[in-house]
């Protein structure tokens, strides 16, 4: 799954992800995490079934004496009454004697239970227990370990009216109608809404499926249909062919009205593209690229596709960016959509990343699936790290690579807290679960898989993955097994096994067991290695110490705390790069203990660590290392790579909150930024920068936050200036143009808002006829919404819009007026649903909080609404944790942070007490007060004494 990724720290203008997805990708936020660690899963009292008898099971996890083979289910959505009635018939695997058969089911009348054993067909007595969504089917007899028995359930409920089970979606064609549509998102827990089932991703089975429909309607499943079959009343069936094995939070289906197109990939796998009638016209590019992505993958891992066919569905109403149901993706309409005239090159990056992301998921997670949720990551972290690897190679001119840093930064911001967690964490309770699905497991693991890469080569880690891939197929997977698989290689049954260039790269190199170009001393432990990333949290702070030739190294957890005691016990293994100024070569070096000494051969101006930040590590450079390090930016800045530079900037910041740097110091390092042209330097420096004043915006220092704002104009001016408003250049040009000048009108700077105010006028007149550069859409509409007539105006479009890419634009611009019975009339509407989707309240709401005039309407909407919401997007959803953390993040007075306590305070554990975003909350609003406590008066010294003298050398 992946999740439309909204943005920290900027102006309330920042886009999200499919309107300009570099801002996200550069701008963390704090996502949602796992809970503190659980106990065993077992109930706290003795659980009651609904009836009143005790249930025979106290576990959250089922027992393990009865596993699932085969699955047929038939299925009739009703899209009238919305409701849907079914049968299941599950063939079970008996492994140990019982009388008792445990699964799951959520919110549904149950009927008709059977049990189907040798001897003939005999009713069971059902037991429920909603608090686990178990139910508990009793036998008179004992079902005998090796027998062959199959249990069948009726079944029916109403089609989910949130964005998960087996869920209602809708949309308005252009003409007004209103047309309903049915969808399936099981991931992570909610297969057990949609039918009964053994709902945990171990208990893989195959299924076969039938879904009853009318003739108006279309139906599409895992797998290809086989044949249709009229029944009475003039309904139709359609049967689908027999999946492979698989878990049930794969299974997908949806009825509707939709269109395809299709195209077949060079391995014979038919791409089909699904959307609402009016919009299969914007379906061409994504069928283009799974076509592309597709092949590249069944090349890359060297075992084809298993299925005949991979469907992508655009659907109307969907919570998350998308979902790789096996066979049958589905995708935010703006995660797939793109129209060649109106939709951006943000559009097209981000479209591409995320069909990368699912397609890879059909090896990472659906052929190879981790055995629990604690391991989520190996699902996620490869589908993340698979976008870049795959991107690189099939779309290079989108040039993905300038973008990869971004995601490190993001896992860094939750990772740096207290209540951050292992990428491998127990977990039991749906909560939880849903709470697994954040940055720790995403971007965290994209960034440790990336060092892993560099650390072991990128040709032999594609060895050892593929090697993974092979040997688990169909199977489900803990770490350790990722881990073996990456060790030893080369050895002759794998070189058997393994293509020709896997063959001729261990034959040249001749690699001995575990041999490693980072390390002679020891045998190569690759385990050992990783398990200090994946088993305990957070990430190590690297000090640098230079004494002529000697280079001190020391490690400690980097940790925004002001309790020491926090940073203690914690050890990794770093596979340190850095280069100096006497040489280019990349050097090496594995840090296996908490202080180590490297000698250089010559004594050096400066070294930088990380090289390219490949190592998912944060670096101080003490004595004078940051001197030496500002005077070669100042000088001659391009003798470090971009990413060097960005990294930079983002450790020097980041170390003052932690005291390691005198913001004085960073502050004079950012002076380079006046030469710097590379987007991810240029944002990042933004991303550094920006949230100084964001965090002035909420208390009463007018005159500090405009010299902060206008230090921050002053240091772009020449580059901004220099903008065309075009559609021309590289896509990273492009990308950075609409986000410069979307920034300097925000900011107000003069000849941005003149020209942005000419070209709004001139669309307005044309009745938004005219064509304006896609590229600079963003800042005309952000200069339009700030007059009652100009939001009006663009709402009207925003609700006539066909086109998905410029209603986002259209939406987030309108968060940014300065209009406050606006904004809190979008809020209510995007609750609603109706003129506006539910699915954009999130965004919409986070986004009015970054809204200088109007923070305080997104607190109060959220608390009004906090019971409606948690009901819709589920507890410890991504969702909710981004509204949670968004909303509050820039807030940094005690008043505001007694506020929030007062009312996450009053809740109870069903009310979402319990998550841990709550406590990220507390957390950052706390380093804020202790930021602006220790840093006003030093920024208030440094900006009188720069005197907004920002020098501007001709690049």
């Amino acid at each position: 799954m992946i999740f439309v990724l909204q943005v920290r720290g900027l102006p309330a203008f920042i886009v999200t992800m499919l309107v300009a997805p570099l801002l996200l990708l550069l701008f963390p936020f704090p996502p949602s995490s796992a809970a503190q660690l659980p106990n065993d899963g077992k109930a706290k009292e003795p659980p009651v079934a609904t009836n009143g008898q005790p249930f025979p099971w106290d576990r959250m996890r089922l027992p393990k004496t009865i596993s699932p083979l085969h699955y047929d289910l038939t299925i009739h959505p009703n899209l009238t009454t919305l409701s849907f009635t079914g049968i299941v018939r599950i063939e079970l695997d008996v492994h140990e004697d019982t009388s008792m058969i445990v699964l799951h089911a959520k919110e549904m009348q149950i009927s008709s239970v059977r049990l189907l054993a040798p001897d003939g067909a005999r009713p069971l007595q059902v037991l429920e227990c909603p608090h686990f969504h178990q139910l508990a089917l009793l036998s008179d007899t004992v079902l005998t370990k090796g027998a062959k028995y199959e249990v069948q359930l009726g079944f029916a409920a109403n089609l989910s009216d949130s964005f998960h089970g087996f869920y209602k979606s809708s949309y308005r064609t252009s003409s007004g109608e209103v047309r309903v549509l049915a969808s399936t998102q099981f991931e992570a827990t909610f297969a057990r809404g949609a039918f009964p089932c053994f709902d945990e991703p171990a208990f893989k089975a195959n299924f076969t499926i039938q879904i009853t429909r009318e003739p108006r309607h279309i139906a599409v499943s895992n797998m290809p249909k086989v044949r249709t079959v009229e029944l009475p009343g003039g309904l139709l069936q359609d049967h689908f062919d027999t999946t492979v094995k698989m878990s049930t939070y794969l299974v997908a289906y949806i009825v509707s009205d939709f269109l395809s197109v299709s195209k077949t990939t060079q391995h014979g796998v038919k791409i089909s593209v699904y959307a609402v009638p009016e919009k299969i016209d914007q379906t061409s590019f994504a069928l283009d690229a799974a076509v592309k992505l597709l092949d590249f993958y069944d090349d890359y891992f060297d075992i084809p596709y298993p299925l005949p066919k991979q469907d992508l569905a655009a659907i109307p109403d969907f919570q998350s960016g998308a979902m790789e149901n096996w066979g049958l993706t589905t995708y935010r309409e703006t995660g797939l959509l793109f129209d060649a005239e109106k939709s951006s090159v943000s559009d097209k990056l981000a479209i591409t990343k995320v069909i990368a992301h699912e397609l890879a998921h059909q090896w990472f997670g659906n052929l190879v699936t981790m055995e629990w949720w604690n391991d989520l990551w190996l699902n996620e972290g490869f589908a993340k790290f698979m976008e870049f690897i795959s991107l690189d190679a099939t779309y290079p001119e989108l040039h993905v690579d300038d973008f990869f840093l971004g995601k490190c930064f993001e896992a860094m911001e939750v990772d740096s807290l207290s209540s951050s967690h292992p990428i491998s964490t127990p977990v039991e309770n749906p909560m939880q679960i849903q709470e697994m699905f954040d940055d720790v497991s995403y971007d965290k693991g994209a960034c440790i898989l990336n060092m892993l890469r560099d650390f072991l080569t990128p040709e032999a880690f594609e060895i050892g993955i593929i090697k993974y891939l092979k040997r688990y197929s169909y199977q489900n997977t803990v770490n350790s097994h990722l881990w073996e698989s990456l060790t030893n290689i080369c050895t002759s049954d794998d070189l058997d096994e393994g293509r020709m260039k896997h063959r001729q790269f261990c034959s040249k190199r001749n690699l001995p067991s575990g041999s490693s170009k980072w390390y002679s001393g020891d045998e190569l432990d690759v385990r050992a290695i990783m398990d200090t990333w994946t088993l305990q949290e957070g990430f190590p702070l690297v000090t640098v110490a230079v004494r002529g030739r000697e280079v001190r190294l020391s490690q400690e957890r980097y940790l925004k705390t002001d309790d020491p005691s926090l940073t203690e016990g914690f050890l990794w293994q770093i596979p340190l790069t850095y280069m100096t100024s006497a040489s280019s070569t990349i050097h090496r070096f594995l840090l296996k203990t908490k202080t180590d000494v490297l000698y250089l051969p010559e004594e050096v101006d400066w070294v930088k660590f990380n090289v390219d930040m490949s190592g998912y590590y944060m670096v101080h450079y003490a004595g004078e290392g940051w001197s030496s390090i500002i005077r070669l930016l100042q000088h001659n800045h391009t003798a470090l790579t971009s990413n060097d530079r960005a990294s930079l900037i983002h450790n020097v910041f980041q170390l003052v909150s932690v005291g390691k740097v005198r913001l004085d110091t960073a502050l004079e390092l950012s002076l380079y930024l006046s030469k710097e042209t590379e987007i991810m330097a240029v944002t990042q420096g933004f991303g550094e920068l920006v949230p100084l004043y964001k965090l002035m915006e909420k208390r009463d220092m007018a005159a500090l936050e405009n010299q902060m704002k206008d230090y921050i104009v002053d240091l772009f001016r020449g580059l901004i200036d220099r903008q065309e408003w075009t559609d021309s250049g590289s896509v990273s040009e492009r990308v950075l143009r609409s986000y410069l000048l979307l920034f300097a009108c925000v900011r107000n700077h003069a000849p941005c808002v003149t020209k942005a105010t000419q070209l709004f006028n001139k669309w307005k007149d044309s009745d938004g006829n005219i064509s304006l550069p896609v590229d600079v859409t963003m800042a005309v509409f952000v200069i339009g919404a700030r007059t009652p007539e100009g939001w009006d105006f663009m709402f009207e479009k925003y609700r006539h819009s066909m086109q998905m890419s410029v209603k986002s634009r259209l939406k987030i611009a309108m968060t940014v007026s300065p209009l406050r019975d606006k904004l809190k009339w979008m809020m209510e509407q995007s609750l609603q649903g109706e003129v506006m989707k539910t699915q954009d309240l999130p965004d919409v709401v986070v986004s009015i909080s970054r809204n200088p005039c109007c923070y305080k309407l997104a607190w109060d909407f959220l608390r009004a609404n906090w019971h409606t919401m948690i009901k819709k997007f589920d507890l410890g959803s991504n969702t909710v944790s981004f509204m949670v953390t968004g909303v509050t993040r820039q807030y940094s007075t005690r008043e505001m942070l007694d506020e929030v306590r007062s009312f996450f305070g009053s809740l109870t554990e069903e009310m979402g007490s319990e998550m841990r975003c709550i406590q990220q909350t507390y957390e950052t609003i706390e380093d804020n007060i202790r930021w602006m406590d220790t840093n006003l008066p030093l920024l208030q010294a440094w900006l009188d004494k720069r005197s907004h003298k920002v020098p501007h050398d001709d690049l």
